[in-house]
């Protein structure tokens, strides 16, 4: 199952790629919201390799993810791929270059089941896959406007 969706942002694309690739901002945003955070790479700069483990409460269930950053070509593409209960998932977001202070982001999830109770799930979120891809759409919307004017703060992306 994907979701897709893209945003026309008015700053410079560097700047935009620096917000979305301060992952210690975003370490610090899902620990705000109750999830702990392990670091499991030890690289210095942001690259392929980084990697993170995330425990956290979902549905009341308590819930272990695993993400990496497989690609980071600044300032146009990251990709990060992420497991959860044998579903992966493969985030993209990429970063064109409109003119000097506009640029377009595109955000893609592609989720992808690894057992058949993982297939079961998303064979039951196909069924609201409408209501879904509003809410993500209006998600990177919000985050687009945010950003733009200046009040984002990571705690909704």
């Amino acid at each position: 199952m994907k979701f897709s969706t893209r945003e026309d942002i008015g700053l410079p694309i560097e700047e935009v790629f620096a917000v979305i690739s301060d992952f210690d901002r975003l370490e610090r945003a899902a620990m705000r919201r109750g999830a702990e955070i392990t670091r499991l790479d030890s690289l210095e700069a942001p690259g392929p390799g980084m990697a993170w483990t995330a425990r956290f409460t979902f549905r009341g269930k308590r819930r272990a993810l695993h993400s990496e950053l497989t690609t980071f070509l600044p300032p146009e593409n990251l990709v990060v791929q992420s497991t959860v209960n044998d579903l992966t998932g493969v985030s993209t977001l990429d970063l064109l270059r409109l003119a000097p202070q506009r640029t377009r982001l595109a955000v893609a999830v592609d989720l992808r089941p690894q057992s058949f109770q993982a297939r079961l799930l998303l064979q039951t979120l196909h069924l609201a896959k409408g209501r879904m891809s509003e809410r993500f759409k209006s998600g990177v919307a919000r985050f687009a406007r945010e950003l733009e004017a200046g009040t984002f703060h990571g705690t909704d992306f």
